[in-house]
């Protein structure tokens, strides 16, 4: 690798693929690399660029659904990713899925084609920091990659299992039955939701976590738990009373309604600022998605709950980015490093080109001597860069683009699906005046 003033982007899936083509059509030089065909991850199944390895689906279209207002955003400004997704659709019903070989093939034609990215299949093991880089790499970088990034984040910040609880939307629960309380009062003595189980109810749980399917790792996911960290299903095979001494440990929380203690507790704990969302605390679990609304639908309030985000368990290489990026995803203790896509806890193909999109855009400004925009709040691209720069979060894990980082206010409807609607709406004025203030100021050094 030669110095040069050309943007290099490492790594050629979503992410980097759209931050590459984003920069490049910004005005930049972009050098790309992408590691295969000379090395392949454990996940990956051809050489082509932007290959889709889990599912053929980019999941919901509808504006109310989240991901769905996102992929209307990265389409109205100029992704490389939806341009090709929304030409090589397949009928999925209300979710946006694609032909994969077509869309991979479409994407490494143009990236081929564009006349400022050039296309380099070398693998990348030592991050250049005397040059404007983005590291895209996905969940599963090359161990000397991972080595790179573990050296430039300052060791012990590369997390490579993923362990996340189910997040739930605060207004989708039934709080009333529920109570306030931290153990022994401690902190604001409120800081937590508790949802008390008598014993029939907990032993069905334990039941239900023991008969219930559960996700099957493949085999380069296959990993040895931390006693710390196990499943809830793991404990629940253990014994009947694991769990009681663990994550639903009801000690100090006597329930103000009865002045008693309950059998067990499952507790609840904002997972944002806002409060709007709220994490299962210690339920991380390989239960399958099905599976795990069924079980966790039986919790008192729980009944028609929405969840923003189910349990995973698997391996997933990823910073803890509230504590190393900044809002343009540049890493704070090396501004010239960006990162972009699943290493940075945003979870989920789209959620991948939206990172690329922000870092390749703010990057190319910063070539051409130019301030990078912030992305607007309100707005599901501002979901994606909010939830990266989640500081309240007590473990930062990786989640999907939710609803939970839009402002609520009086003003909007209480029907959820026309809340959304109307915040969609104001979305996608508010990513118009980005997108134009972002080729306004280009147009004016042109």
């Amino acid at each position: 690798m030669s110095p040069s003033n050309a943007l290099v982007v490492i790594g050629g899936g979503l992410a980097g693929c759209e931050a590459a083509w984003q920069a490049a059509e910004t005005g930049v030089r972009v050098e790309l690399y992408e590691m295969r065909p000379k090395r392949r991850s454990p996940a990956h199944q051809t050489d082509t660029l932007a290959e889709l390895v889990c599912s053929n689906s980019l999941r919901g279209a509808a504006l109310e659904n989240a991901v769905g207002l996102l992929k209307e955003e990265l389409h109205r400004c100029g992704s490389l990713i939806l341009t090709a997704a929304r030409m090589h659709a397949v009928p999925a019903g209300g979710a946006l899925a694609v032909d994969r070989a077509s869309f991979s093939a479409e994407i490494e034609a143009r990236i081929a084609a564009h006349p400022r990215i050039e296309l380099r299949r070398e693998e990348i093991s030592e991050i250049p920091t005397d040059r404007r880089t983005i590291v895209a790499c996905g969940p599963l970088p090359s161990d000397g990659l991972a080595d790179s990034i573990d050296h430039l984040v300052g060791g012990g910040r590369l997390h490579y299992y993923d362990a996340a609880a189910p997040i739930v939307a605060t207004d989708s629960i039934d709080e009333s039955k529920m109570y306030r309380k931290s153990r022994y009062d401690k902190g604001g003595g409120d800081d937590y939701l508790n949802i008390a189980l008598d014993r029939e109810g907990y032993l069905q749980f334990v039941h239900d976590l023991r008969t219930q399917p559960r996700h099957e790792p493949k085999e380069f996911e296959k990993v040895s738990y931390f006693e710390g960290c196990l499943p809830i299903e793991e404990m629940a095979d253990r014994g009947d009373d694991v769990l009681r001494f663990g994550p639903l440990k009801p000690v100090g929380l006597a329930d103000p309604r009865t002045g008693r203690a309950p059998y067990a507790v499952v507790q609840l704990r904002k997972e944002n600022a806002a409060g709007s969302a709220l994490n299962l605390v210690g339920f991380q679990t390989r239960l399958t998605w099905p599976a795990q609304k069924d079980v966790f639908g039986k919790f008192p309030g729980l009944e028609n709950a929405e969840w923003l985000r189910l349990g995973v368990m698997h391996r997933n290489a990823f910073i803890d980015s509230p504590r190393l990026l900044d809002r343009f995803f540049r890493l704070r203790s090396h501004p010239s490093v960006a990162f972009a896509g699943q290493v940075t806890g945003a979870e989920g193909y789209v959620e991948a080109a939206a990172c690329g999109m922000i870092a390749g855009r703010a990057a190319a400004r910063e070539l051409l001597g130019l301030e990078p925009i912030d992305v607007p709040a309100d707005t599901a691209l501002g979901a994606v860069v909010a939830h990266v720069q989640n500081t309240a979060t007590h473990d930062f894990q990786p989640a999907n683009v939710t609803w939970a980082y839009f402002s609520s206010g009086p003003d909007l409807p209480r029907h959820k699906r026309e809340r959304h609607r109307v915040l969609a709406e104001r979305a996608l004025v508010r990513i118009a005046a980005w997108e134009a203030a972002h080729g306004t100021l280009l147009a004016s050094i042109r």
